[in-house]
């Protein structure tokens, strides 16, 4: 696994009402990585989300379903041990997963279900800072020719 990324399979507890997940609770996430806001995204079946990296903010996604998704990790921090390795995760319906990307590694995901899929991210940075006044924190690399990073 890509250093600084950390994977969490979540549980599912479910009975004849439906089911629930805990997402992260304060007492096991790091103070360094703790959420400061949160949001839901629909992502259709076949459709991709990303290639891009933050030079700052950790997301800290969920993936629950109702669909499966791929998860598409590369480490471009050329200071880290994993520098240049790409892992690739299925998660979602069949396997509820939290995945914390740390600032410097590229991600994507790709719902692969045959079903809109929800994903629940809690960052550790507002978006574009306090009342929205910043740049969005993103390097983006969906048209950038030889990226080398490849959504199958």
């Amino acid at each position: 696994m890509i250093e600084g990324v950390l994977v969490k399979v979540l549980s599912r507890h479910g009975d004849k009402r439906g089911w629930l997940i805990e997402l992260f609770r304060s007492d096991e996430v790091d103070e360094s990585i703790m959420p400061v806001m949160s949001y839901v995204s629909l992502t259709n079946p076949g459709t991709s989300r990303g290639p891009h990296e933050h030079r700052f903010q950790t997301d800290y996604f969920c993936f629950i379903g109702p669909s499966n998704f791929k998860v598409y990790l590369w480490d471009n921090r050329p200071g880290s041990k994993t520098y240049g390795r790409r892992d690739v995760l299925v998660v979602g319906e069949e396997r509820p997963t939290a995945v914390v990307v740390p600032p410097g590694v590229v991600h994507a995901y790709k719902n692969v279900g045959p079903v809109p899929g929800l994903v629940f991210n809690a960052p550790n940075r507002l978006y574009r800072g306090e009342g929205r006044s910043e740049d969005v924190d993103e390097i983006r690399y969906e048209d950038r020719p030889g990226s080398e990073f490849i959504l199958d």
